[in-house]
């Protein structure tokens, strides 16, 4: 009776899983998409603690289950509650990593369980091997996912630099099919315990160095790839302990995050080849494109860009990673409504890639109450461009650098782009000159229709609305 209620608490979590992923493809219904995945993984652990049993054994140590259980709930609200929107790609890659390392210790300890009942002649070789191959999967790539994971955090807030050296690729290969080697070994060969530590070894090299190389501008993309791998080794877990849940669970997140990281790379020009082995949007050809000032650019001052904006027919806003340093999402949906009292008609051109996870864009929206309608993905915003007469790009820089189309030096050129400089004025709001993530320079802010607007996005998105007003 209870496996009978269990094996249904496993399926309607399931079902939740599935409903709440499908949720969360709009931001209309993204929070609720949480909340009810959220229910469901609460059923999936509480019919896991009380009526799991294997081999007529309950779970047993509550004290230690729940404290664990608790102290996890308290760090993690407590750091979701405090984490800035700046920091949310950090956030991300920081419990992903958590997710890739739970993994890899559960095929270290399931081994060890193994290898003590084969030694003690409990289990033969050839009835354990398929477990065995399983243990391997779930070890190295839960290991490749916390290791880049941890490395990703650390490019994401500064920590750790970009760091590249010649023949790395082929070293990353070389890591990579050895751990493959050892894995298969081990396969064969149960007995030989320590290959399993030299594939842990392995796997957290390659996971290392496979990260190092890559360049600020395709964070994105890796983030979206560790996520996936992350899910695939959550499965190898639910195909070790039986669990359905876990499995379903664990099939979800990988299959997302692959698609994901598909259309990423589409997005970005990438190869999807060229992410495994780290060899792709390093900041090493960086050099080809920073050679300087490209010529001179004009500054606009508030009130003539209060005065375009209010006189125009169709405003686009392209929103980047300065507006999110400058948390004012908030004021650009009021400058927004101002506009359109004016008759103004607003809308928000969205790169997939812009800021430093997918869909960080219109997280950053939707949080201030954004419409969906008003957001544009980049094919239809390249469209709308042609007729648009004042675009104002707030802190976006790779996303909208012309060099992705016309400089086969630039380590962006082949990645689409929002192609702004089709619309009649271009008002770029930055702090500075200072290149973008991807450490290149922006041949658009020296075009004699781009116009620079200097400080904190906030701060001028609030003199804007003040102006405006005012015309």
């Amino acid at each position: 009776m209870e496996l009978n209620i269990l094996t249904l608490c496993y399926l309607v979590a399931s079902v939740t899983f599935i409903l709440g992923l499908k949720m969360l493809s709009n931001p209309a219904t993204a929070r609720k998409g949480n909340l009810v995945a959220a229910f469901g993984m609460t059923i999936a652990i509480l019919g896991t603690i009380f009526l799991y049993e294997s081999e007529g054994q309950k779970l047993h140590n509550y004290g230690w289950i729940f404290g664990g259980l608790l102290i996890g709930c308290v760090v993690g609200t407590l750091a979701a509650k405090k984490v800035k929107m700046t920091a949310m790609p950090e956030m991300v890659s920081l419990f992903n990593g958590m997710g890739g390392a739970c993994a890899m210790l559960i095929s270290i300890v399931e081994f060890n369980h193994l290898n003590k009942e084969l030694s003690e002649n409990l289990v033969d070789v050839s009835s354990i091997q398929p477990t065995v191959l399983i243990i391997v999967l779930g070890l190295i790539i839960g290991s490749v996912s916390f290791a880049g994971s941890m490395i990703a955090w650390g490019k994401l807030n500064g920590r750790v630099k970009d760091f590249s050296f010649p023949g790395q690729n082929i070293l990353n290969l070389i890591f990579l099919g050895l751990a493959i080697a050892a894995a298969v070994y081990l396969v064969i060969d149960p007995a030989q315990g320590y290959l399993l530590y030299v594939i842990l070894v392995l796997s957290l090299l390659y996971g290392i160095l496979f990260v190092m190389p890559i360049g600020g501008a395709d964070m994105p993309v890796v983030i979206s790839l560790l996520n996936s791998f992350t899910g695939v080794a959550a499965a190898c877990g639910g195909f070790l302990y039986d669990n359905k849940v876990m499995l379903t669970g664990g099939i979800l997140v990988g299959a997302a995050g692959t698609l994901l990281t598909i259309l990423m790379c589409k997005a970005m020009n990438r190869s999807l080849g060229n992410v495994l082995i780290g060899s792709f949007g390093g900041n090493k050809t960086a050099v080809a494109s920073g050679n300087g000032t490209q010529g001179h650019y004009k500054e606009i001052s508030l009130a003539d860009a209060a005065m375009v904006m209010a006189y125009a027919n169709k405003v686009m806003i392209v929103p980047g990673y300065g507006l999110a340093v400058a948390q004012a999402q908030h004021i650009c949906h009021e400058l927004e409504k101002i506009l359109n009292e004016k008759n103004v008609e607003v809308n928000y051109a969205i790169h997939p890639v812009a800021g430093r996870m997918p869909g960080h864009m219109n997280v950053l929206l939707a949080e201030a109450d954004v419409s969906y309608d008003k957001l544009l993905e980049m094919e239809q915003a390249n469209d709308e461009f042609k007729t648009t007469d004042v675009v104002l790009i707030l802190g976006a820089n790779d996303v909208v650098n012309p060099a992705a189309k016309n400089d086969p030096a630039s380590p962006i050129y082949g990645m689409p782009i929002l192609e702004v400089e089709q619309s009649k004025t271009v008002i770029v709001n930055k702090r500075s000159m200072k290149p973008g993530y991807a450490g290149i320079e922006n041949d658009l802010f020296f075009q004699p229709k781009t116009s620079m607007l200097f400080g904190d996005a906030k701060k001028v998105l609030q003199d804007l609305c003040a102006e405006i007003k005012s015309v």
